[in-house]
């Protein structure tokens, strides 16, 4: 239960004996909500509560007692719901960060591309999910199974049964999601661990009473299996690609083992709208596959139901299951997650509105959801890329679902900062991947190559992790791949299936992919000037990787190649503009209006894609003046777009050119004015994390506008007071003094007590730990900070 205060207290301890729902009821200003108790724990609760007087006593006493004794905790502040309606594309995750198999209430069917789990729109109630959906993308659901409860008899008439639900009667956490279904009286819950979940099911009314297994497999590919001598349903679905290969099997499945505390007596199977009573053995051929089975309970028991998952085998997902919940005690299990995410969300802590919190943990709650767990408990893990053998991780995770486009910008580099050891093990990952399949993976998802998106941003993760000065990954390995993609183009059929750069020889004999290139074997075809700009940018970071190795021969080449941005920036209009082979520029053109030679955006935003040159870019725009100009125009006319990537840097460009209130100024506005806390609180679709990760950087007061190179620049800080604690026992402490919603603007800076005249951190400076303390005021001032020389690394 949270109070006003924003107090937690276990609501069980306030509940009546009879109702079997949740509402919400307001006494002089203490929020409550009731939620249902099992029978056994109402029975406890009324000894202590004999009648009315002292129920209102303590109601009334007890959020004072619990706010002098329980602090309010990270993971109690965050919504999980944000991001569950308009287009943020995300859903109630409940169990741990980073989870293989991530719980959610399904209120949708099927694996569609673009069709998340939950809709916070929709009002029934299709099951628990044990979901592999990419948070907040528009890819497809793969390798899920789905697990539903009823009374009576279940209805396939129009296929998997449903139910009635209510937001009035359900609470969701990081750790927990719970609902009470008000036609069968059935109170619901589920939380889980890095590869398993656990389920408890509460029946009011008891009686013959189901429980059903199903999977979205397509013909051919799974099946549901029921085991009355072992007590255990099994699922199995494989897993079809997308984006390259769509519709190949990707050479693995998702697998669950389902496992229950009561006997059960076997129900029968399903598939499409039909049911067979008593058969154990269902396949995908005839429709989704499900499995059901039944009890008989007494009013108000119990039934827990424990999952385990794998992507390599029935065993492992059992291993994985006696590893991760060896046992039955499902509030065991969820105050593990509790804890996990309390960990993990508190390595930040912020001090501010309590809306301002709630949105800064949401955030911070859906960066840490993608790239996911992959390899099992015994490290396990199918071999990417689609072979049919199994590897094993040694010393380190194995991660998968990696948004690369997306989250090299703002994810990746958060975790250098709160995680690096968990950092190395992802880029590991993406070595792994590389050495498996050949070439270095530009979106590796559903462990397979993609081609989704463009751009070859693993070198980005990589070398952003290795200039910060990350280890614990095989650099030797890592760096062999990066140049392998940079210079060489795979078989005919290793680039159809995903493998290697787009359109790698046109760039490299025009400096420039031109327009007669439409990049063909792609998810998304053409996009020439924005792969262009993109791997200039990787490229230039190689360059900075090869020459910390001493290779300063490709470190030449590549820098040189990192300037092929000037290649598609038209000297006459000063914008990004496509090109033809002859080296004419199309026409007629307009940079306010979307182009097929650019990604999800108009060249006016790419015009400012230049994150490895800036200094250099700005003078092409004939300096300061021109380019603080050209930005405004930028806002002005509405182009500047925060729900979608290309837009997110480009606030913080005014830093470079001398005027960084203007760069605090669009930073507080978009703070303030596109996230929010409600479902449709994001901007755009979260894209595994991007979004959010924004905001978190945003709201600290710095961000990564050029990752690969170990700096930050200054935006203005949201907080009063931000602390980011390192596991050595260092934090970094930024202070804004006199910081309101009108006093936005920096007057002056100190670092460790030193004046700090320059736009820009050091991760060193932030990671060694120290303290940055900043003078707001309510009027712009000019003359912070008196330096604009960018931080070293930029090419020049």
């Amino acid at each position: 239960m949270l109070f006003s205060n924003g107090i937690e207290l276990d609501s069980r301890l306030l509940e009546p004996v009879a109702p079997s729902f949740r509402k919400q009821r307001r006494w002089d200003g203490v929020r409550t909500a009731v939620t249902p108790l099992p029978l056994q724990a109402r029975d406890s609760v009324m000894k202590r509560i004999c009648d009315l007087s002292s129920f209102l006593l303590l109601v009334f006493f007890v959020p004072v007692i619990a706010a002098a004794q329980l602090p309010v905790k990270p993971a109690d502040l965050v919504n999980p719901l944000v991001g569950t309606a308009n287009e943020g594309q995300t859903f109630p995750s409940a169990g741990v960060p980073f989870a293989m198999t991530q719980w959610t209430p399904a209120t949708t069917d099927g694996q569609k591309k673009a069709v998340v789990p939950y809709y916070f729109t929709d009002t029934r109630f299709h099951g628990f999910r044990g979901s592999h959906y990419l948070s907040g993308s528009d890819a497809p659901e793969y390798g899920s199974v789905q697990i539903m409860m009823g009374e009576g008899e279940p209805d396939f008439a129009n296929g998997f049964p449903t139910a009635r639900f209510s937001h009035t009667e359900e609470r969701a956490t990081p750790y927990l999601y719970s609902v009470t279904l008000p036609d069968s009286g059935i109170n619901a819950a589920v939380t889980g661990t890095a590869r398993c979940g656990i389920l408890r099911l509460q029946f009011l009314r008891g009686g013959k009473s189901w429980i059903l297994v199903e999977n979205f497999a397509q013909p051919g590919d799974g099946s549901i299996a029921i085991d009355k001598d072992r007590q255990e349903i099994t699922s199995r679905s494989a897993v079809r690609r997308f984006f390259a290969g769509t519709g190949q099997l990707a050479g693995f499945s998702g697998y669950a083992v389902v496992q229950f505390d009561h006997p059960f007596q076997v129900g029968g199977t399903s598939s499409a709208k039909s049911m067979s009573a008593g058969r154990t053995v269902q396949n995908s051929d005839n429709g989704w596959p499900g499995g059901y089975v039944f009890f008989n309970l007494k009013p108000g028991e119990i039934v827990h139901v424990r999952i385990g998952t794998s992507f390599t085998s029935f065993d492992e997902a059992r291993r994985n299951l006696r590893a991760e919940i060896p046992g039955w005690n499902f509030e065991e299990v969820e105050q593990h997650a509790a804890a996990q995410w309390n960990h993990d969300l508190g390595k930040v802590r912020v001090s501010g509105s309590t809306n301002d919190e709630r949105v800064f943990y949401t955030a911070l709650y859906h960066a840490m959801l993608l790239p996911r767990i992959y390899s099992d408990v015994s490290g396990t893990y199918p071999q990417f890329g689609g072979g049919a053998s199994i590897e094993t991780a040694h010393g380190h995770i194995y991660y998968d679902d990696f948004s690369i486009w997306d989250t090299f910008r703002a994810v990746h580099p958060l975790f250098t900062i709160l995680d690096p050891q968990m950092d190395s093990e992802m880029v590991q990952s993406l070595v792994d991947k590389g050495e498996q399949g050949g070439f270095l993976p530009i979106f590796p998802a559903w462990n397979s190559y993609t081609a989704e998106m463009d751009g070859d941003h693993g070198v980005s993760i990589i070398g952003d992790a290795w200039m910060k000065g990350i280890r614990g990954f095989d650099i030797d390995k890592a760096y062999a791949l990066m140049r392998k993609n940079a210079f060489d183009s795979p078989t005919p059929e290793a680039y159809a299936d995903g493998k290697g750069r787009r359109a790698l020889q046109s760039y490299l004999k025009y400096g420039y992919i031109p327009l007669e290139d439409h990049v063909v074997e792609a998810f998304h075809k053409n996009e020439q000037v924005a792969r262009t700009l993109d791997y200039a940018y990787d490229d230039y970071v190689l360059s900075q990787v090869a020459l910390s190795l001493g290779k300063t021969k490709d470190a030449a080449v590549l820098a040189k190649r990192g300037q092929n941005y000037r290649n598609v920036i038209d000297p006459e209009t000063g914008f990004a503009r496509g090109r033809y082979a002859n080296g004419s520029w199309i026409s007629p053109f307009d940079p306010a209006k979307p182009a097929t030679f650019v990604t999800e955006g108009v060249p006016f935003q790419f015009t400012f894609y230049v994150l490895q040159d800036i200094p250099v870019l700005i003078r092409l725009e004939h300096g300061d003046a021109a380019f603080v100009a050209k930005l405004d125009e930028l806002f002005s006319r509405n182009l500047y777009n925060q729900g979608n990537e290309p837009s997110h840097h480009i606030a913080y460009l005014y830093d470079y050119a001398g005027a960084a209130p203007r760069t605090q100024e669009h930073v507080h506005d978009i703070l303030n004015t596109l996230y929010k806390d409600r479902p449709d609180g994001l901007p755009g679709n979260d894209d595994a994390g991007q979004m959010s990760a924004w905001y978190i950087f945003g709201a600290l007061g710095f961000y990564p506008v050029t990752p690969g190179i170990p700096a930050y620049a200054i935006g203005t800080p949201h907080f009063a007071k931000a602390t980011i604690l390192f596991p050595n026992g260092k934090q970094f402490e930024i202070v804004a003094h006199n910081l309101s919603a009108q006093n936005f603007y920096i007057r002056s800076a100190t670092l460790n007590g030193v004046p700090l005249n320059r736009f820009w951190l050091l991760h060193s400076e932030i990671v060694r730990g120290g303290k940055l303390v900043f003078e707001m005021s309510g009027q712009p001032n000019p003359s912070w900070p008196a330096s604009t020389t960018a931080p070293d690394g930029l090419a020049r």
